[in-house]
């Protein structure tokens, strides 16, 4: 069942493929794969250093919105740091960050015009404006993943290269399921 509110998480899930967010809500699907166990592990083991809170638990009735924040950088203003395990970050990382951004903002009741994402694989962070078509995509995506249901499988996603570290791909099955389609 699903809960009114949604996961800051489920944000980059669904924007990376929402058929991926389909299986993980409605059939709690996630598999440890090698990818998902690596990343667990670098968040573990990554070092403690001052002037950050670490895993902070927000929620926002208004923006409908809640998740645990990386980091929190306190250095000059409150800023948020989402921790990525690859060399490169995407679109829904953004999407992802700027989230974290408006439920900090909301919480502190200031503006949040900054975040950070740190890639494990370069070892670099990244500063990231926290713009309004970041937080109209933010909401439009909120509204999008509200609005899915159980009878109402998402398409598969336009970049099937993208199946190869998805943690549901032993149930979303599209390779087998777009041979199906084919022969129905």
């Amino acid at each position: 069942m699903k809960s009114d509110l949604v996961n800051i998480s489920d944000l980059n899930q669904y924007l990376y493929c929402p058929r991926r967010l389909y299986y993980l809500m409605f059939f709690k699907t996630q598999e440890i794969n090698v990818h998902l166990a690596d990343g667990r592990g670098m968040h573990a083991r990554q070092g403690r250093r001052g002037g950050w809170y670490r895993e902070v638990y927000l929620r926002s009735e208004h923006l409908r919105l809640h998740g645990k924040i990386d980091l929190i950088d306190m250095q000059d203003k409150a800023a948020p740091v989402e921790r990525k395990r690859g060399n490169a970050y995407f679109e829904n990382d953004l999407v992802q960050l700027a989230a974290y951004a408006m439920l900090l903002e909301e919480h502190l009741g200031e503006p949040v015009p900054l975040g950070y994402l740190y890639l494990y694989g370069t070892n670099e962070r990244h500063p990231i404006e926290i713009t309004e078509r970041l937080r109209q995509k933010v909401t439009d995506t909120v509204a999008d993943i509200s609005a899915m249901r159980i009878d109402r499988i998402p398409t598969f996603c336009e970049n099937p290269r993208k199946c190869g570290k998805c943690s549901v791909v032993g149930y979303c099955m599209p390779y087998e399921a777009r041979i199906l389609e084919e022969v129905c």
